[in-house]
């Protein structure tokens, strides 16, 4: 079988926002090349190795293929990624450096398993560790390790919005907790939870793709149990239970202990409300996916509809925000 692979030239600090893009076009697959240059610093503490190849890219660049269907309308696909990219520029204040669109016709065997090379067990916290279902590892004592398939579905704990969000995790998540993962892509963030102590979690996502890479990498870590992943827009899936089904239905009893999101500010912006009805009072909602210049707009909504920021965590121009609902007066 042949696909069309689309190549984009752009920078590190756009590659999550393209990526999703991408995976909404219906690409069957997506690949992100960052620099290897051998003066890159790289984050030590919780000693983490890196094996990538050398290459040519620039610091602070990176090349994004994505992968469709041979007949796809590339045409078409560029029309729509073109005023993407502008916007992310214009509008949003991202970085996308070249912003050049290439496309060519490749064999199954060109891609299908080169990207796999990049994604090595990675250390993302004190306890967490993050490891492919294709590389040996041995865990040390206290050593929490997630097995990830990511498939078509995005999400391997590499990017800094998800280390930033498994790490936060890590820290607010206690033992008993229910909570639900907004968002889920390929499910990384629920299984974390979930090793973390939940009791239940409850992981969404508008993808159908994501949906299904979601419930595998929950059975890969022996969490399908714990963990109920339903396709939704947002969380309009909270909407479709009466108050007695709830519990059986999404896995979680409302209202729960901690939301999670990994997504874009804007989107964020949009369902603040609904996570503040499904949050107990205490609860935290720990919100990431936000560029550091659209962090202050996100705290603000958050403000706006009740909450308490608690704590802000930046990494790469990325930034984690921890909100808690007020106890009852």
């Amino acid at each position: 079988m042949k696909w069309t692979e689309l190549t984009i030239r752009s920078t590190e600090e756009a590659v999550e926002m393209i990526a999703n893009r991408l995976h909404e076009l219906g690409a069957g697959g997506v690949s992100i090349e960052e620099t290897g240059s051998l003066n890159r610093k790289r984050d030590t503490s919780l000693g983490q190795w890196y094996e990538f190849d050398l290459n040519d890219i620039p610091e602070g660049e990176a090349v994004i293929k994505a992968y469709f269907n041979e007949n796809e309308d590339v045409a078409a696909l560029e029309a729509d990624l073109r005023p993407f990219l502008a916007m992310l520029q214009d509008e949003i204040g991202i970085d996308i450096g070249q912003g050049t669109l290439e496309a060519r016709i490749v064999d199954d065997e060109d891609w299908a398993d080169a990207w796999k090379q990049y994604f090595k067990p990675l250390r993302v916290s004190e306890r967490l560790t993050v490891k492919p279902t294709w590389e040996e590892y041995e865990a040390g004592p206290g050593e929490l390790v997630i097995e990830m398939d990511p498939g078509m579905a995005f999400g391997t704990g590499t990017h800094a919005t998800t280390a930033l969000c498994l790490r936060t995790l890590e820290r607010v998540v206690k033992p008993g907790d229910h909570v639900i993962d907004v968002g889920t892509g390929s499910g990384i963030l629920a299984v974390a939870a979930a090793k973390l102590g939940a009791e239940r979690v409850l992981a969404v996502d508008l993808d159908p793709v994501a949906v299904s890479s979601a419930k595998e990498n929950s059975r890969l870590n022996g969490m399908s149990d714990r963990i109920v992943v339903l396709e939704s827009d947002l969380l309009q899936v909270l909407r479709r239970s009466e108050a007695g089904e709830t519990a059986s239905e999404l896995g979680v009893k409302l209202p729960v202990q901690v939301v999670v999101a990994n997504i874009l500010a804007e989107i964020i912006l949009l369902f603040i409300g609904d996570v503040y009805e499904a949050l107990q009072p205490g609860g935290r909602y720990i919100v990431s996916g936000v560029i550091t210049a659209k962090a202050e707009q996100v705290e603000n909504g958050l403000r706006e509809r009740g909450f308490v920021i608690e704590s802000r965590e930046e990494d790469s121009d990325w930034v984690v925000i921890v909100a808690r609902k007020p106890e009852a007066p």
